[in-house]
């Protein structure tokens, strides 16, 4: 597939892929490839989701369907579980799978959606995920964290990362191959309600 315009980005070239599931810090990640000068795609909400699951129907690379212009893309749950395709969709590409301990991701998951519920009742939340079901998000975790690691094995195009033991540029940037920049670290959403 060509580019759409000339001048327009690839869109079969390399990406940066977050592969992590929600709550593992992947608005923090979404932050700091910014600050890197990715042009990043974090969630996006049900637009975004439709336009992954159209392209799925349509047998489409994944992303054909979202900006050309974005490099990275973290918190988007119909990409990060389909990485096997991402991978073959998108030779070359860089996958970060976040991480966090068990306890803390399955708390952050309870607060959110306690939120969701608050926002809901209030009339400002339409979504779905308004349940606490630990023994599912448990089984959820270590299907993921198994298929990834059954799938890359030891490449060197996956980084596990865990920002809440180590927030800070180090691995991220030699991963990247980009300089380390001259800020702090970013760490967003650190113990609020959405966790």
């Amino acid at each position: 597939m060509a580019p759409d315009a000339p001048g327009a980005p690839d869109p079969l070239r390399p990406r940066v892929f977050g592969i992590g599931l929600n709550k593992t810090a992947t608005t923090t990640l979404a932050e700091a490839l910014s600050i890197l000068g990715f042009d990043v795609l974090h969630w996006g909400g049900t637009e975004v989701h439709a336009a992954v699951m159209a392209a799925v129907e349509a047998g489409e690379p994944l992303v054909s369907r979202l900006d050309p212009r974005h490099d990275a893309f973290f918190d988007i749950g119909v990409l990060s579980r389909r990485f096997v395709l991402l991978d073959d969709q998108y030779p070359g590409s860089r996958f970060l799978l976040t991480v966090r301990p068990l306890e803390d991701w399955l708390d952050s998951r309870r607060r959110h959606v306690r939120t969701n519920q608050a926002r809901k009742a209030a009339g400002q939340y339409d979504g779905t995920f308004l349940e606490v079901d630990e023994p599912k998000w448990r089984a959820e975790w270590e299907l993921h964290l198994e298929r990834v690691h059954d799938y890359f094995g030891a490449r060197a195009d996956l980084l596990e990362l865990d920002v809440t033991a180590d927030p800070t540029w180090g691995r991220l940037c030699r991963f990247l191959d980009r300089p380390e920049p001259d800020v702090p670290f970013p760490w967003l959403n650190r113990g609020d309600e959405a966790g």
